[in-house]
């Protein structure tokens, strides 16, 4: 089954429905976040959710599918396809938050890493096997990782394929927290909630600046901007309102 979206309130999840090979992406499979993504862009979701069914989070690019490109040529459609749709997610207005009840592998990590927070479980390990299968890795991915986790473990990650396990994805700020699988659920419900109540453009605009800065193409000018058109706006004047007017 193809990734399925639901709304809930001011809340969008989004579930890999695919547990039976381990949740990979082939091209069915990221027409449909492509889809889902462009769904929540619209709506009032002010929080969105990605997690999975099964014990793996994501395995990354459908093997099966990538032999079949190589042996036509149409690889370059699938490398843009995944990259646009990971893209896509990490500039997705609303703040996102991926549950990793499992393994998370090769593009699977990125999908991810693109996500604002990560929630893992004593189960999460990670592994990008892309040099041990002789493959190199998207230009959008290997930037996510040397921005969010440093060059140091990106270079663990992609030269030493090295395998690592949910305290050292928490030590080096993959994860944002580390939960028992019993309590995972809860917790990003937890999160959820707290995203949703701070004030909704502020999230948004912070979410950019932060995401523009990171990758080193934060304008001062723009930022100093939006910060003093949210001194002005309705959503902080009704927030810093005494409490007996806002009744």
């Amino acid at each position: 089954m193809t990734p399925q979206l639901t709304f809930a309130g001011r809340r969008a999840d989004i579930r890999l429905e695919a547990p039976e090979r381990h949740n990979a992406l082939g091209p069915e499979d990221l027409r449909a976040l492509s889809i889902a993504l462009e769904k929540i862009e619209r709506s009032d979701a002010e929080v969105a959710v990605i997690r999975s069914s099964g014990d793996t989070f994501c395995s990354g690019y459908d093997l099966r599918a990538l032999r079949e490109e190589i042996r036509v040529g149409s690889t370059s459609a699938a490398e843009r396809a995944f990259a646009n749709v990971v893209d896509t997610l990490e500039t997705l207005r609303v703040p996102t938050i991926c549950a990793l009840q499992g393994g998370v592998y090769g593009g699977g990590s990125d999908l991810a890493l693109a996500c604002d927070f990560r929630v893992g479980t004593p189960h999460t390990v990670l592994n990008v096997p892309a040099a041990r299968f002789g493959l190199q890795f998207y230009s959008g991915g290997l930037r996510r990782y040397v921005e969010r986790l440093g060059v140091d473990a990106a270079k663990r990650v992609f030269l030493l394929a090295e395998t690592l396990d949910a305290n050292e994805l928490l030590r080096i700020g993959f994860l944002y927290r580390l939960v028992d699988l019993a309590d995972l659920d809860e917790t990003v419900d937890t999160l959820a909630l707290q995203l949703a109540a701070n004030a909704k453009n502020a999230v948004r605009g912070l979410k950019r600046s932060l995401n523009a800065i990171a990758r080193g193409m934060g304008d001062t000018a723009t930022i100093d901007d939006a910060f003093a058109a949210s001194l002005r706006s309705p959503e902080t004047a009704a927030r810093l309102s005494p409490p007996r007017d806002r009744r």
